[in-house]
């Protein structure tokens, strides 16, 4: 197994790695809205999202991926009032045959984010 990092997405803000590759599959720990320059969590929602499919995007980059890697997307919203703001920011990422994914709403994110995306991909 190889950790990817990238400065191109926040440090990990536990005992984790930002992603980690294996036999040709990328597994990227769930991003939230934190600008890697700064540190701070964005304030509204769609800054969050447009941070973390920053944030995804520089390390697919950095294992050599792109979003057309993507095999599975895993978002947790705070709010599912968002869900309609999230599909077309995704949108703008993703293209037909579109990865696999589910949207769940939670109760709480670490920092009080919005949402929280991973992904899993593959060669």
């Amino acid at each position: 197994m190889k950790a990817i990092h990238t400065y191109g997405a926040p440090t990990a803000i536990g005992p984790y790695s930002q992603a980690v590759f294996q036999k040709g599959f990328l597994f990227i720990s769930g991003q939230i809205g934190i600008d890697s320059g700064t540190g701070a969590l964005a304030k509204s929602f769609e800054a969050q999202a447009e941070i973390i499919f920053s944030s995804l995007s520089n390390i697919l980059t950095a294992a050599n991926m792109s979003f057309r890697n993507v095999m599975k997307v895993t978002i947790y919203l705070e709010d599912l009032m968002n869900f309609e703001a999230l599909n077309k920011i995704y949108a703008r990422y993703f293209i037909e045959p579109y990865p696999a994914r589910e949207t769940v709403q939670v109760s709480r994110l670490p920092l009080n984010a919005a949402l929280e995306i991973s992904l899993v991909a593959c060669e």
